[in-house]
């Protein structure tokens, strides 16, 4: 996982990325709470509505969860696979989860 830091430090260009590389994001607006998944290289669209009560952060947590969904099941060749997504929180809870129980 590269930080904003990372991403942005060096000579002006962002790290080579190699494989599928996918954008996930979660919003909130009048209408409710959702989330998105893309893929630009195949122009590829996943938009999921939430329900009312879910806050941005758990949108940005299930947009990262449903992009892996979305990858797992798929039978790419690739073998690198970059998840961009801009909640430094989000990546940091998923980073910092831990299986307490074969259920989770």
């Amino acid at each position: 996982m590269l930080t904003r830091e990372e991403w942005t430090s060096g000579p002006g260009t962002p790290p080579a990325v190699k494989g599928l590389v996918w954008f996930t994001g979660g919003s909130r607006t009048a209408e409710g709470t959702g989330a998105g998944v893309y893929w630009q290289s195949a122009d590829r669209r996943l938009s999921i509505s939430l329900e009312k009560h879910v806050t941005v952060f758990q949108a940005e947590v299930y947009a990262i969860l449903a992009c892996i969904h979305e990858i797992e099941t798929q039978d790419w060749p690739e073998k690198h696979v970059s998840i961009c997504s801009d909640s430094q929180a989000a990546l940091k809870a998923l980073q910092a989860a831990k299986t307490t129980s074969p259920l989770v």
